[in-house]
């Protein structure tokens, strides 16, 4: 049976992704993958998740657009590096947040076509009893 992917398990491959050189495709992340997850998941397996399916999509147009990479002393490469993974990172989180900005404004939407108040949505998290199932 297929291991199941945790949170650690996909942000260590959207960090991944972020930092990838050379041409990118399902079967080079799954292989590259194996590594960070234990074993070699499928490509199935990478595209059900929401975030590695959102940090491929757009490093696959990131990569069509193209970054040409300068010569330099190594220090300076090492530094192009970092700022191009950085950037890569920024961009995604960009178009994560904008989709969730998108999300937001549907369930406003939703939430007033149903009658529901302000005072009803930031009401406040029921308390959570711990110890009732250990007074028994």
């Amino acid at each position: 049976m297929a291991k199941h992917l945790t949170g650690k398990d996909i942000n260590n491959l959207v960090s991944l992704i972020d930092a990838w050189e050379g041409k990118l495709g399902w079967e080079a992340l799954c292989d590259a993958a194996a590594p960070l997850v234990g074993v070699r998941p499928t490509r199935q397996t990478l595209n059900s998740h929401a975030q590695v399916k959102a940090a491929f999509g757009h490093k696959k147009k990131q990569q069509k657009t193209g970054f040409v990479s300068t010569k330099r002393p190594p220090s300076l490469s090492i530094a192009e590096q970092r700022i191009e993974r950085l950037e890569n990172e920024n961009d995604r989180l960009k178009a994560e947040n904008a989709s969730l900005l998108e999300r937001f404004v549907q369930w406003q939407y939703n939430a007033y076509k149903h009658g529901l108040s302000k005072q009803k949505l930031d009401a406040e998290l029921p308390a959570i009893d711990r110890d009732s199932s250990e007074r028994s």
